[in-house]
């Protein structure tokens, strides 16, 4: 295999690793946090804090390096038509993903406390996973509008 294929490959499992681990983070938090259970959700919190750290931010390195990689490698500006598409799609989801890692340690750190004390899960909690949902959805566009351009590289 070259190299080129090499990068190639990485590129696309780190694109499938940001969508995946992205969706699957999402799933289980509202799926924890619709028990209501400050235990259970502190629990899920937690792993899905592990899970965003190894691999999310993994992928979210390994992106923009393979990607600079293969437009080196085959000759193609980098801030240009769907490339640059791409790196600003791909600003966009990391102004929504950064803050959503401090919620989900915040979430975390809410629903222990409250597990801890047997309490119910505090109105500050609410407000946290109302936004850690909303900053969802334009960050999930994002990537799938990113995934979009690596496959149609359309003219732009």
């Amino acid at each position: 295999m070259d190299l080129y294929t090499l990068v190639k490959l990485a590129h696309v499992i780190g694109a499938t690793v940001l969508f995946g681990t992205g969706v699957g983070i999402a799933f289980f938090m509202l799926m924890a946090h619709r028990t209501g259970d400050p235990a259970l959700i502190a629990h899920t919190a937690g792993i899905v804090v592990v899970a965003d750290t190894l691999f999310t931010a993994s992928a979210v390195i390994v992106q923009p390096l393979t990607g600079g990689a293969l437009a080196d490698m085959t000759g193609v500006p980098v801030f240009s038509g769907w490339i640059g598409l791409s790196l600003i799609l791909y600003l966009v989801t990391g102004a929504f993903w950064l803050p959503v890692v401090w919620i989900q340690w915040r979430l975390r750190n809410l629903a222990r406390a409250a597990a801890r004390e047997r309490q119910p899960l505090p109105p500050a909690y609410f407000r946290l996973y109302r936004v850690w949902f909303a900053f969802g959805f334009p960050a999930f566009a994002a990537v799938v509008a990113i995934i979009w351009l690596m496959i149609a590289r359309p003219d732009i």
